[in-house]
């Protein structure tokens, strides 16, 4: 025997399930619609604000689609100064690798682990969410290999902290024809992110699901800031003005396209403490103010929010609730997405 692993069953190819669970024509419209709008913000054609928001994990169907009709609204009153990309995080990464996973992994959080079921869940929420409310969404490419999966719907993808330096991270995002956004390692280092641009925006080939593939490279692949913790523990915030004059730099270093940064204004920015995402996005708007260089840099806050404020266990049943980081409740959400649309 070459290895301990058990194979319990193969499951179907993307392909076969995009072939048995296709978009509609209406869902395809949208994306193509959602996809060039987005496109002109990053080429700054558009100086629209993009939010990528949302709850840190995506757990019950039911409780995020009654999010996102919430945030369509909001989004339909704002729309001439900010352009709205909802999060539904479907893999979540895990410190020590235990916990909650993620829906791909657990369609039922408070369940064991059923991978095509997950596949078939995560598919149905992103498919509803564009089909019933008109979002086309962000998504963590956890695993690069299952994000095909996914391809037809998804409008954003953020390469997390801890996948950053991963070379088929990076050899996957120089083929998606969406932006991707590259996370700075948990340690906080810039010249890790900036490679991961690099080499996101060449073309490659490669093998990638048992296929020889070749891109052409992703010219909207872009830095976000997410803070960092230091060798004591301690969160360590980079979205300051000094912190985004130190990107622009880095940026003029080398001749990168579409330069851009969508600040993270929780995780380490924020030291996990989901109110300070308030104050830390008006900051970062009162940074571009004061520098015009900052200003065509920063396309927009990615924001932890959900229903209820905080987050709970898998047990407590709270719903709305975050099971993972803590969020942003709506109320709170809702008052801070209109003052951004006022200050930008």
């Amino acid at each position: 025997m070459d290895m301990d692993m058990e194979f319990k069953r193969k499951l179907p190819v993307p392909q076969e399930i995009k072939k048995q669970f296709p978009v509609s024509e209406k869902v395809a419209k949208l994306k193509e619609e959602r996809d060039r709008e987005i496109r002109d913000i990053f080429t700054g054609k558009s100086d629209k604000l993009i939010l990528v928001i949302g709850p840190c994990s995506a757990d019950h169907e039911d409780a995020v689609l009654d999010y996102l009709g919430r945030l369509k609204k909001v989004q339909e009153q704002v729309e001439d100064k900010i352009f709205m990309i909802p999060r539904i995080y479907t893999n979540k990464p895990r410190t020590i690798g235990v916990g909650y996973k993620g829906m791909l992994h657990q369609p039922d959080p408070s369940k064991k682990e059923d991978m095509l079921k997950g596949i078939l869940a995560i598919r149905s929420l992103h498919t509803r969410a564009a089909e019933e409310i008109g979002f086309t969404c962000a998504d963590e490419m956890l695993y690069p290999e299952n994000h095909r999966y996914l391809s037809d719907l998804l409008s954003y993808v953020a390469v997390g902290a801890r996948s950053v330096e991963d070379q088929i991270h990076r050899l996957t995002a120089s083929g998606l024809g969406i932006p991707v956004g590259m996370k700075n390692p948990t340690e906080g280092g810039l010249t890790v992110m900036m490679n991961s641009i690099t080499a996101a925006q060449h073309g490659h080939t490669f093998i990638y699901r048992g296929w020889e593939v070749e891109t052409k490279g992703n010219p909207y692949t872009h830095a976000i800031l997410r803070g960092y913790v230091d060798n004591e523990g301690k969160s360590r915030p980079n979205y300051h003005y000094e912190d985004l004059q130190e990107l622009v730099g880095l940026y003029a270093q080398k001749e990168y396209q579409n330069p851009a940064v969508i600040v993270d204004v929780n995780h380490a920015n924020s030291g996990k403490k989901y109110e300070q995402q308030i104050r830390i996005s008006k900051d970062v708007i009162s940074s571009c103010k004061q520098s015009a260089e900052i200003r065509k840099l920063v396309k927009g806050l990615m924001i932890e929010s959900y229903i209820v404020d905080g987050n709970q266990s898998v047990e407590d049943g709270v719903y709305g609730k975050s099971i993972t980081d803590p969020c942003l409740g709506w109320e709170k959400t809702k008052k801070l997405i209109y003052e951004l649309a006022e200050q930008w």
